[in-house]
Parts: structure tokens; C-alpha cells; sequence
């Protein structure tokens, strides 16, 4: 099958992947052969592309938004209720092991033995992939493959992080950054009553913004027009954390969306911290996050903004995420 590989990790101008030959993966006990149709590209596969997430795996294939369908069910996999020929979705977290103080608590996505998908183990940028079982998600009918696939990790992560921010009911959310994951959040929280402030450096993206119900779209570094009860930061700057941190009105959460964030400056406690603000991180997110989302996805009808690229072109889609060239998310097509 055809797969790109991670084989030299470095900026993604130097072109650390290679499009190769590998052999179609065979489903083990418990696992799911997915045939690929579509696969979203996610910033974490530029941070793994270009060595900032240090590759797991060599010559680790990228993705982690996978939709396909099930085309081998391992020995065992079949408790999982999935068939031959059901659409699924893969996602970021590809297996817990479940019975460490983490996962008996609910919080699985601290799991020290957690794997990931694209990243420990061979993701979506290729032609087939496989899942443990209870790791994939039944997808709804009536959406398209390109349209599902950002939802499987921007839309998931972005739900989780609004949840870390903690907003209260009608409160004003800041959102810092407006990509594949920002786009899908705001159309949650604005479902929920929301009043949402966009900063990020993009003049496409803030028209998307305004015209996804945000009541307002200013420069990454500009101030909201009135204080804020949350923020998330998408964006992997660390320099935005205190910009974000100031918007805040007293009591304010600050979630941190990214798995890989450059420095934060110093931050000044009375500007910055004091009146009880919060900072909260984000790390990957639980089965039952996915669940939620792609629940209140349908019910609210959240639709991802996105630009089709061959599975030949994942390069040029990295590239051009990085570049900030589209607005949304870019979607590879097999």
C-alpha cells in the first residue's frame, strides 16, 4: 500500500517524509483493518513531521482523522459490535491500558501507558490502518468522508478544551488561534449561547470566524472588545498565554489546546494571574470526550470548513498548514 513515512524529522521545507511501499498492516487479537478514504491533517502531524513531538516509531506514518471502513475484524475484535463494510473513525488515542489509577478514575487520557495513533503506531496517511476495537468510533450516516474527518481530532480536542475551560452559561469565550480545531469549538459554544471573540493572524480565518456566528475576529494580539470568562489558546505560541491571560475577567480559565507549545514568557502576577485566573492544560483527550462530540456535533450540526488534498500531496497540505495558507482544515482524499 501506499504510506508516507517520517523518516527524516525536520522542517517540513527540508521534506522529512517520504511516500513508500509498506506491507497492509494485518488485524491482531482485538484489532479492526480500516481501509482509509479520508484522513484530516492535524497540526500534531507537523509537530511530529518536523521532530518538535520526537518520533516514537521510525519511519512512523502521520494521521490520527481517519475515516474508512472496516475491512478485517481480528480474532476477538467482534465483542466491539463493529462489522465488515461499517464506517468507522480513528482517532489521536489508540489504546489505555485500563486498569492503571488513571483509567479507573475516568481520566484515561492520562493513561502513562497510552499509545497514540500516528505517532506510536502507524496512522491514517496511508491506504489501510489498523484500531484496536474499542478505540474506533461508529460514525453517523448523511456526512461525507471529508467532511467526518477533522471531527475525529480538531473537533474532539477542541471540545475537550472548552470543557478544561470551564464557561460558564451565555459567557464570553476568547479563542486564540482559528484553524481545523478552533473552527469546529466555536460552533459548539456558540450552540450553547456563547458569545465568542476570535484573535488570530489570519484575514480568511477571522472572515470564517464572523461568519461562523463569532461576535467579533481581531489580530492575535489584539484585545477582545470586553473581558473574558474563558480562553483557549490553539495556537502554538507561547506568547499569546499572557496576552490571553490579561483578557481575562477575574476567575477566568485559560485552556491550552496544543500538545506542543513554544515558551511562556514570564508572566506578571497582578496583570496576569492574581484575582483567582486559571491556567489549565490539555492533554489528548478520552473515549467518552469523542463520544460527546461527535453526539453534539450531529445535534448541533457542526460542519468542518475544509480543502481536499490527494494522499500524494501530504507534503504540500503540511506545508501549507504551516504556511497558514487555508482556512479550516486540510483533508487528505485516498
Amino acid at each position: 500500500m501506499r504510506a508516507w513515512a517520517v523518516n527524516r524529522p525536520g522542517p517540513i521545507e527540508s521534506g522529512p517524509l517520504d511516500l513508500v511501499d509498506k506491507p497492509v498492516p494485518v488485524a491482531g487479537p482485538g484489532e479492526l483493518l480500516v481501509a482509509v478514504h479520508a484522513c484530516g491533517v492535524c497540526r500534531t502531524d507537523l509537530h511530529v513531521s518536523e521532530g518538535d513531538l520526537a518520533v516514537r516509531r521510525p519511519g512512523v506514518t502521520p494521521g490520527h482523522e481517519v475515516v474508512g471502513e472496516v475491512a478485517a475484524v481480528g480474532p476477538g475484535a467482534e465483542a466491539a459490535g463493529l462489522t465488515l463494510g461499517e464506517r468507522v473513525g480513528v482517532a489521536w488515542l489508540h489504546h489505555t491500558d485500563g486498569t492503571c489509577s488513571y483509567c479507573v478514575r475516568g481520566a484515561e487520557n492520562l493513561c502513562p501507558a497510552s499509545t497514540y495513533t500516528g505517532w506510536d503506531v502507524d496512522g491514517g496517511y496511508a491506504e489501510y490502518v489498523t484500531v484496536p476495537a474499542g478505540f474506533a468510533y461508529p460514525l453517523p450516516a448523511g456526512i461525507d468522508d471529508v467532511t467526518l474527518a477533522p471531527l475525529l481530532c480538531a473537533g474532539i480536542i477542541g471540545y475537550r478544551a472548552l470543557k478544561r475551560a470551564s464557561l460558564p452559561p451565555g459567557g464570553r469565550l476568547g479563542l486564540y488561534g482559528f484553524g481545523g480545531s478552533a473552527h469546529l469549538a466555536a460552533q459548539i459554544a456558540i450552540a450553547q449561547g456563547a458569545r465568542v471573540h476570535v484573535m488570530t493572524r489570519g484575514a480568511q480565518a477571522r472572515e470564517l470566524a464572523l461568519s461562523l456566528g463569532a461576535a467579533s475576529a481581531g489580530d492575535a494580539y489584539d484585545s477582545p472588545p470586553e473581558p473574558l470568562d474563558a480562553a483557549i489558546t490553539f495556537a502554538p505560541v507561547g506568547e499569546l498565554v499572557p496576552v490571553a491571560m490579561r483578557a481575562l475577567d477575574r476567575g477566568g480559565i485559560l485552556s491550552i489546546a496544543g500538545i506542543h507549545l513554544s515558551d511562556i514568557p514570564a508572566l506578571h502576577y497582578e496583570q496576569e494571574l492574581f484575582y483567582e485566573k486559571e491556567i489549565r492544560s490539555v492533554t489528548a483527550n478520552t473515549r467518552a470526550d469523542g463520544h460527546e462530540f461527535l453526539a453534539l456535533a450531529a445535534e448541533y450540526g457542526v460542519t468542518a470548513t475544509t480543502h481536499a488534498y490527494p494522499l500524494d500531496h501530504a507534503d504540500t497540505a503540511l506545508a501549507d498548514l504551516k504556511a497558514g495558507r487555508f482556512d479550516g482544515a486540510a483533508v487528505l482524499t485516498v
